[in-house]
């Protein structure tokens, strides 16, 4: 039987040598940075989750202990052409290796295809899952199509477009003195 893990407090070291794993959901509100991109008056969200610990040898010869975590949550976002709510699905699936230190994990972070974090007796996983999610928003959230037309043009419906003037430089050519 595996202990029970709190992700807030969370020993990456133990969780990992146990292979254990953490599932939940926890309300969208938990999550400051990431609840301030939800719309205000849309219904109330999850932030749903996983982690797997696992130690895997690295290539010296040693062991060193991973987290695979993946997360997903719906917000109700501003959609950028039409201004109105649009629902986004944000998810991720992510492996992080741990290291015994900054500096350590500074060095080997540059040349490794996963993330690599810094070791803690109190890691909290719900920080890493809300950081991962906010690298997942959408740079310009939309809808596929919007369900109002979107009105590209703003103008009186007693406007008028302007006659094509004539170049205020034309006149200027006619002054202009021939070199003979």
């Amino acid at each position: 039987m595996h202990p029970k893990f709190n992700p807030r407090k969370l020993s990456v070291l133990n969780f990992a040598k146990t292979q254990a794993s953490l599932e939940g959901v926890e309300p969208l509100a938990q999550f400051d940075r990431l609840h301030e991109f939800q719309q205000p008056g849309a219904e109330a969200c999850e932030v749903h989750f996983q982690a797997q610990g696992e130690m895997r040898s690295t290539s010296a010869g040693a062991s060193a202990p991973w987290l695979v975590l993946s997360a997903s949550t719906r917000l109700t976002m501003v959609c950028q052409r039409c201004l109105g709510p649009v629902e986004e699905e944000i998810a991720f699936e992510r492996e992080f290796r741990f290291v015994e230190s900054e500096a350590q994990a500074q060095i080997e972070d540059e040349d490794a295809e996963e993330d690599v974090l810094v070791l803690s007796p109190d890691f909290d996983l719900l920080e890493l899952v809300e950081d991962e999610l906010l690298m997942d928003l959408p740079a310009s959230p939309k809808h596929a199509v919007c369900p109002q037309p979107v009105k590209l043009r703003v103008a009186d419906a007693d406007y008028q477009e302007p006659e094509d003037k004539p170049n205020p430089f034309a006149a200027l050519a006619g002054l202009k003195i021939p070199k003979g």
